[in-house]
């Protein structure tokens, strides 16, 4: 089931749960002392700069997969999030000698040295979100170019692809949010690859807490064992592997880059949004919940897939008119970090969120990216 520490960071007394919350995602990611060492530096500092430059943020911390398949095993994901008054100058947060007042003098320069993934973005007057991924001592340095997902292993014939720059070309990245800081999520998602195919997938448990994990890490496992299925087939499949739970909303994408198409099929009130040039469009959902009461058709919509196409699968958790990533930058983004960022702007002390909530991002890889 999906462990998220969900922490926020609104007086100092909120640093020693960033680093407690690393240190737990850690021991269940498997990483030695150093690598844990460097993960509750990373995540200190973090909450650190929430305090003194944004009044305080949301750290959210989980342990993921490695991107890629590369080597190293889980991963420590940590993502800050902010409304605060956002940076002026982002190349020279990053700078080496760059310290915030009061902090551990690390300096983000140095977060992003320590962590094998590190993306950042940030607007004056809007806020700012920060994104790492710590491994295990054998995890390649990915630079920006990098996100997680759901923990677990692949199938025979299908490889865990819950990342960037996979070899199709294409990045997956995600965040997922508990509701009320609970320390389970209802809502998970995962991407397999089986040969040329990518299948990403995005299950709402019903209701939130324990009972609604069982019922969408139920459809995680049985992804991991049936992504080369087409979607609609693959719907079918996971409403008997659901059967016995409380049922979930579910949508499946699939992507063959090499023939430039998408193919997608909902069931229930999984949100997905594909944008298209300039432009989004919505992929529609049947109604029905997988596993109590399935919809007996479902029809699949075929898109055209290319380098200005970016797909974002979500939960219920955003509000219904939430609006798209509108800042280029986001769309070159690690996919984790463009979805913290509609996480944020989605959200407001008016729209109180009233259940879990997850977003998985899926992009191209950028051409001027190895």
């Amino acid at each position: 089931m999906t462990r998220v520490w969900d922490v926020p960071v609104h007086d100092s007394t909120r640093l020693r749960d960033a680093r407690v919350a690393a240190e737990s995602a850690s021991a269940l990611a498997g990483l030695d002392r150093a690598r844990t060492d460097a993960a509750a530096l990373v995540a200190t500092e973090l909450a650190t700069n929430l305090l003194k430059h944004a009044h305080g943020g949301q750290l959210l911390v989980e342990a993921v997969s490695a991107p890629g398949g590369r080597a190293g095993g889980l991963m420590v994901q940590i993502a800050a999030v902010d409304h605060g008054p956002g940076m002026s100058d982002v190349p020279a947060a990053l700078g080496d000698g760059f310290s915030t007042a009061g902090s551990l003098g690390a300096g983000l320069g140095t977060c992003r040295r320590l962590a094998d993934d590190f993306d950042l973005h940030s607007v004056p007057g809007r806020g700012t979100v920060a994104l790492a991924r710590i491994g295990g001592a054998g995890a390649s340095r990915g630079g920006p170019d990098a996100a997680g997902g759901r923990t677990g292993s692949g199938a025979a014939g299908a490889d865990v692809a819950d990342a960037v720059d996979t070899p199709l070309g294409v990045r997956v990245g995600g965040v997922n949010v508990p509701f009320r800081g609970a320390e389970q999520s209802g809502d998970a998602w995962t991407c397999v690859r089986a040969g040329d195919l990518l299948t990403l997938m995005l299950a709402d448990g019903l209701g939130h807490g324990p009972e609604a994990a069982l019922a969408s890490t139920a459809a995680v496992e049985e992804v991991r064992c049936s992504g080369h299925l087409p979607p609609a087939e693959l719907l079918r499949r996971l409403d008997e592997a659901l059967r016995g739970t409380r049922g979930a909303a579910v949508a499946v994408a699939q992507l063959d880059p090499r023939a430039g198409r998408l193919r997608f099929c909902g069931v229930g009130n999984v949100g997905a949004r594909l944008r298209e040039g300039d432009s989004w469009r919505h992929l529609l959902s049947r109604p029905g919940i997988v596993g109590t009461h399935r919809p007996r058709t479902l029809p699949e919509t075929a898109v055209a897939w290319g380098p200005d196409r970016l797909l974002v699968l979500h939960s219920d958790g955003l509000p219904s008119r939430w609006a798209p990533p509108a800042d280029p930058r986001l769309l070159s983004a690690d996919p984790a970090l463009t979805a913290a960022v509609t996480v944020r702007d989605a959200g407001s002390s008016a729209r109180p969120v009233r259940d879990d909530t997850a977003v998985a991002v899926l992009s191209p890889t950028p051409p001027d990216r190895s």
